[in-house]
């Protein structure tokens, strides 16, 4: 995918027809992960309070429902998933062990399927 991209889930051609779920923060009946469940509709100027309200809702043992995501998916701009185009821009990890993997002391980095051995050796549960 492009840096700025993601595929979306969306299979309606207007807003109109999108499912009750769509609206709503529902990660149980999506079809995949929706980014746009991170933002507040900007159309919706009430969205906030209504999330608010919500929220006291589930306090006092209330339904409710959290239907405040855009269906607008130009707030999102990329997700996770994607590798960096450069390595100066991927993840970090610091440790605090003064003996690093060889590959590390070799390389610089560490596979990604190499950090939970090396977090379970820090915690002495690894082989």
């Amino acid at each position: 995918a492009e840096p700025d991209a993601w595929f979306t889930y969306y299979y309606w051609l207007h807003d109109d027809h999108a499912p009750d779920f769509a609206r709503g923060v529902d990660i149980h009946r999506k079809p995949g992960y929706d980014p746009a469940e991170l933002f507040f509709d900007p159309a919706d100027r009430l969205a906030k309070a209504k999330a608010g309200l919500n929220l006291a809702r589930k306090k006092l043992g209330l339904r409710y429902a959290m239907n405040v995501v855009p269906l607008d998916p130009s707030c999102v701009r990329g997700t996770h998933g994607r590798l960096p185009d450069r390595a100066q821009d991927g993840p970090v990890l610091l440790c605090s062990d003064p003996h690093p993997p060889d590959t590390v002391e070799r390389t610089g980095r560490i596979a990604a399927t190499d950090v939970r051995d090396l977090l379970l050796n820090l915690q002495g549960l690894g082989s």
